[in-house]
Parts: structure tokens; sequence; C-alpha cells
């Protein structure tokens, strides 16, 4: 018997170098001429290591990847990292400020080596911990967000969609983060529940309508009040304009009728502040309203007058005070509001009117390899509706309906140095210098006096073309001799497999970019996995203190108890908890495996696997592969999971393999057992699988392979 059978399973000894074993081998690459199956890595953000929630990804899609490549299909995994701008940036920049330096004090040039350092030191620890979680990832096609192939995609698909008029320049209400000096997206909002006072007050003693707010010092850039048009207290005051002074500021209010306003909220009047509300800014766009801006990039009054720059905070208690004093405030009371943060600086947004880049979601346009016009939203939805992309689990198709439904154009210019830079240049006309020229495109113009759009894109813009930009897009369309079309033969890929909370982030835009590019999907079905919370179901942060660290884990017991304490019992959009005690459980599983395989191993020493192929161990052992093989099928891997782990531990272990110690007419049987099991495992514990195969002499196994290129039991 193998002298590593004598010893107990240690993972710190084998799994480095199974894994360098299949790796050299090229086990990770697809071959043969099968079904293809492809599936990309949704690229981890390179702002530190990854969590537990990023090992529950890497675990289910490594078990999607072994058993598409087990049971004969041609399996790509591609891997990469996202370069995810404003949250690396924003942690460089901490970084920095405990050595005293602002990002201002290096220029752009030298902050963006500071960034490219950082940002490469992570790559190397998130390679490593994919690696050491057992990923059977196709190294060679590594791809990064803002590497030269995706920065070539990126210009080349913002040309496309300007020329097509879905990308545009226009000045309008943005997100702006104050902490943050940049815009963000709808989606990269995060709102929070928080106290807050509700003023109901008038502008002047002789203006016929109260109003309510929470925000007094945006009032200062009012220019209307809208009611309902059947309300019928206010019907007499529609269409009259009056001029007043509000906190030293002169207004000019118009009282006009829409039929949006709430007659039941609050005083059923609603004052207008179109530059600081993107509500307020399209009612006063359908009724011909002014727009004053009053609060800057930095949060601070520009009004003229006694609160000009003010903070909007410090603001708002002066003009409270000012309506108090002029027996203005009718009412304050105590609510709870939603009040809207970034999500990477935590600063309160403000709504601000600016001159940014988006994308217009309403424009029609024609697919390739289609006659029929539709618009980005309507081709969001078709694919979804129609079939072509199946959402696991299904629930989550109202979520996404629902948001789509609700979309607007996407703001995709941010005010940071780290990422895209777009490919706009500007410079003054040469007959009128006050009239600049644009010029858009993929690589600089010729010509004098050009000067590049300081701004960078939205991240989610270069990673919503990760599926075909990783495959050679926008590459020729013509392979090379010999070599195969990889984005003809691996796209659309076979599935996405992430988070459901970045359903919209990263999800919706990818069908959104493919679909305008490429005239297809980016994937056939969407495979939606939960949040990782603690033992008491609390989201893991470093603020609460209850991270894991699956590498401190998988060190401690092995990456496969850690993968089987992730993936067994939690289905598809289901959070799940996680603590110590439970991948502990697991190892004591592969221990199991493990000394089983010892005893099967010990006790066949003649190597026959013969057995009655009606013997009902046999037809129970049947009866499994079916079942499991079903539930792969069909993504139900937490089920698969937990009958295996039951089969074997209760059924071969502890029934099986005991009726055999008084019966060696049954070490064949045991043998048999063992191998059919060591598959159907191997997709969730490749390690321990893997290094039992070792052990087993060529003449019993199915094949000479490796076990992670053995065929699935049929």
């Amino acid at each position: 018997m193998d002298e590593r059978l004598l010893k107990p399973y240690n993972p710190t000894e084998t799994e480095a170098r199974i894994y360098q074993q299949w790796e050299t081998k090229n086990y990770f690459k697809p071959a043969g001429e099968g079904e293809v199956f492809s599936m990309v890595l949704p690229p981890p953000n390179v702002t530190g290591t990854l969590h537990m929630g990023s090992a529950l990804m890497l675990a289910i899609e490594d078990v999607m990847v072994r058993y598409a490549r087990m049971t004969g299909k041609r399996a790509l995994w591609i891997p990469g990292t996202d370069h995810a701008a404003i949250a690396t940036q924003t942690k460089v920049e901490k970084l920095l400020q405990k050595e005293g330096i602002r990002k201002q004090d290096l220029g752009r040039e030298k902050f963006l080596q500071r960034v490219n350092t950082f940002a490469q030191e992570s790559h190397d620890v998130i390679v490593k911990q994919i690696r050491t979680m057992g990923c059977s990832i196709d190294w060679s096609r590594e791809a990064f967000t803002l590497d030269e192939a995706r920065s070539r995609a990126v210009r080349e698909a913002f040309k496309r969609m300007y020329d097509a008029g879905l990308i545009f320049r226009g000045y309008r209400i943005v997100n702006w983060d104050p902490k943050g000096q940049t815009t963000i997206s709808d989606d990269e909002i995060v709102y929070e529940e928080r106290p807050t006072a509700l003023y109901t007050f008038r502008y002047a003693k002789d203006f016929p309508i109260a109003i309510a707010t929470t925000r007094p010092e945006t009032k200062l850039g009012d220019t209307g009040v809208a009611v309902h048009p059947d309300d019928k207290r206010y019907q007499k005051f529609i269409g009259r304009e009056y001029e007043v002074n509000f906190a030293g500021t002169p207004l000019k209010i118009k009282i006009i009728a829409d039929k949006e306003v709430d007659p039941t909220f609050g005083t059923g009047a609603l004052g207008i502040t179109p530059a600081h509300s993107q509500i307020d800014a399209e009612i006063a766009k359908r009724h011909n309203l002014s727009t004053i801006q009053v609060i800057d990039e930095y949060a601070q009054i520009t009004a003229s007058g006694e609160f000009q720059g003010k903070k909007v905070v410090d603001a708002r208690g002066l003009i409270v005070t000012w309506l108090k004093n002029n027996n203005l405030l009718e009412k304050e009371e105590q609510i709870t509001h939603n009040i809207a943060t970034a999500e990477r600086t935590g600063g309160i947004i403000e709504p601000l009117p600016k001159l940014q880049w988006f994308v217009n979601v309403n424009k029609e346009f024609t697919p390739p390899h289609s006659d029929q016009k539709v618009t980005l939203k309507q081709w969001m939805r078709q694919v979804v509706d129609d079939g072509r992309i199946k959402i696991i689990p299904e629930h989550f198709v109202k979520v996404y309906s629902h948001w789509i439904d609700n979309l607007h154009d996407w703001c995709i210019s941010r005010q940071i140095w780290y990422g895209h830079r777009l490919p706009v240049w500007y410079r003054p006309g040469n007959d009128k210098p006050s009239e600049i020229e644009t010029y858009v495109g993929i690589e600089a113009p010729s010509g004098e006096g050009w000067e590049q759009d300081s701004d960078t894109l939205d991240t989610w813009f270069s990673s919503g073309l990760w599926t075909f930009s990783t495959l050679g897009w926008p590459g020729s369309a013509k392979a090379s001799p010999g070599k195969p079309d990889d984005l003809a033969t691996f796209h659309p890929i076979t599935i996405l497999e992430t988070g459901y909370d970045i359903l919209f982030f990263w999800v919706a835009r990818m069908i959104m970019m493919t679909g305008f590019l490429l005239g297809n999907i980016p994937f056939k079905t969407v495979y939606l996995h939960g949040i990782v919370r603690d033992s008491q179901g609390r989201k893991i942060s470093k603020s609460l203190g209850n991270n894991i660290d699956p590498i401190d884990m998988i060190a401690k017991y092995g990456a496969d108890a850690v993968r089987m304490s992730l993936i067994i019992g939690v289905g598809p959009g289901n959070d799940s908890k996680i603590d110590e005690q439970k991948i502990k459980a697991y190892k004591h599983f592969a221990n199991k495996i493990w000394n089983a395989s010892r005893f099967v191993i010990e006790h066949n020493q003649t190597w026959t696997r013969s057995a009655q192929a009606d013997h009902p161990y046999l037809q129970e052992l049947n009866q499994l592969v079916q079942e499991i093989t079903a539930d792969m099928d069909n993504y139900r891997y937490y089920l698969a999971s937990e009958k295996l782990y039951h089969y074997f531990w209760h059924t071969f272990a502890d029934k099986i393999i005991e009726e055999a110690k008084g019966n060696p007419t049954l070490n064949p049987l045991l043998l048999q057992i063992l191998i059919t099991c060591l598959i159907l495992l191997h997709p969730f514990m490749p390690f321990v699988t893997e290094e039992i195969w070792s052990l087993l002499p060529a003449k019993v196994k199915p094949s000479d392979k490796l076990l992670i290129a053995s065929s699935w039991p049929s």
C-alpha cells in the first residue's frame, strides 16, 4: 500500500502539488471537439483580497466547469480582474493620506503610477487566492479591464455608440458625490434611513401656498410650486407668478399644475428646485421654468447673500432660524427619510446640473444582423422576456424588469484620474476660437491644439464588454489559419454565475452592450448566488470584525472543506451563513473520504472490480448517479453536494463498508462504489479526490487520465 495512505490526509501537503500538476498538463484549457461550455470569471476588484462571498462564487463556478469538462464538453473558463476605478482610486487616496500626500501633490501621471503599483500587488494576491481555491481556470487567457486589449475594445465601443447617437454630451442633473468629487450612477447610490426634520413653511407672508421640505437650503433655487390640476384648494392660483424675498434671496415663483404631484402628500404642493432634483428638473422642463443653481460641487451655497459659502448643513439651520424669526415656519416634524449616499465614499449625494456624457437608453438603433429598430431598454427587456436569456432563480426576472422600466439615461463620465480616459478631444475652432471642436475616435486626432477630455469612463462601461472583449473583440472577424475564431466558438457564453447584488451594475449592462455591438446576447443563462453572512445572519464587514478569511480557513482545513461548507444546502439566490465550525465539519468529511478509501484500497490488493450488476448496492448507486446528474444539469449543486455527503458518509462508509468487514466478497463492490463516488465528488472536492485517484492502479480506473479529465458516469 502507498505510504501516503498510512498517514492522515493533510491538505497542505497535497493541494499546491496537485494544482500544479493539473495546470502543467494543460487540463484547464478547452480540449476536444465536444459541445462547448464557456464561462467568464466575474472579475474581482483590484482593491484588496477576496472574501467569503468571492470564495462562494469561485466554488460554484469551478463545480460548473469541472462537471462540464467531465461530461465531455469543450470547457473554457476565462479569468480576469477589474480595475474598479472609483473604489481603487479611493483606496489609494486613503493610503496617501496616511503619508500626508494628496493626489494633486503628485499630479496625474505619478498618482496613476502609485495606483497601478497598488493594483498589481492586489492582483497578484487575488490570483494566488483563486489558485488556492482550486479553480480550474484557463490562465493563458487572463484579462484585466484596463489592459491594452480591453482599452481598444472600450474605445471601439464608445466610438460606435457615439456615431449611432447612443452616446451624447448633455447638461443634465447628475448624482454628484462631494466627498469623492465625481458623478456616480443611480446604481452606485446607497440609501440610508436617517431621522430627518420635515419643515412646512411659506416663502413669504403674502405667499398663498405652504410647502414642505427636508432641505430648506435648496429653496434658495426654487422657481416654481407645482400642484395637482384637480386640487380645488389651489386651482385659483395656477398660472400666477410671485416675487418673494426668501431668506435674503429674491425669487420668482410660478404656480403650475402637474399631474405628477400627489395632492395627498404633505400640503399637496411641491416646491420646484430644477437645479437640485431630477424629478423637479423634469417638471421644470415640461413647464419652461428657469433653472438656478445654488449649491456647488463642494456642497456649499453659491446663492448671493449671507449664506454664500456656507456648507449646506449649516445653511439649513440658519434658514430654519430665519423662517422661525419671520413667523413663516408652520410645522416641524421628525420623520424617517432615505438619504442618498455614495457607495464607495459614504458622501451625501448632491443632485447637480453638469455637462456630462451619457448613454441614451431610449434612442432607437438597428442591432447587427437585424432589420428591426429597438431601444436599449426594449432590447434588455426582450431578450429576457422571450427566453433567450434565462435567469436563475426565476423571481429575479421581476426585479430585473422593474429596474429596466425605471431606467434613465446612463451617466458614464467620471471626474477621477484612474480608469479608461474618454476617447474625446477638444480644441478651439480655427475661424471661431470661442467655438470648440470635438473629436471622438479610437486613436488621438492628428494636428495641433487637441486636448483630451480629462474625465474617465464608468467602470461598468468596460466590464459591460467582458464576455466578448475577452474573446478577441473587436479583432479581425476572420480566424487565423488553423486557429478557431474564439468569438464565434465560445460566444455567447453558456452561463454567467455572479451575485444577485450586481444584477443591475453588471448583468444588465452586459446585455445592453452586447445587444448594440454584436446584436446578440452575452450569455444564455444567469445563475445568481446570494450573500454570505456570519453565523448571526449579519453581512460580513470589517467594521463588525466578523470577516472570515477563506485563505486562512484553507490553511487550517483545506480548500475542499471550504468549498463544501459554502455550497452544500445553499440554493441559488439565497443568502447563507458561514462560520469556522461549519468549515471544520467538512474537514472531517474529507478525512472520512480518505479513511474509507484507505480501507477499500487495503482490502483490494488483487484489484478486481467485478461485482454483480444487479446487486442492490449497485442499483442504489446507479440511482444516485441519475439523481446527481439531474441535479447538476439543473444547477441544483446544493442538493447534489448534500446527497453525495449523506451517501458517502452514512450509506457507503457507515453501512456498506461496515458490512464488508465481515464479508470479504463485497470488496470488489467497494472498489466500484469508491471509484464512482470519487468521480461524483470531484467537482466539489477536487483535491482529496484527485489524491486518492492517484493511489489507485491504472487497471482499475475507467481511463489512464487524471480524475479532472475522467468521464462522468452514465
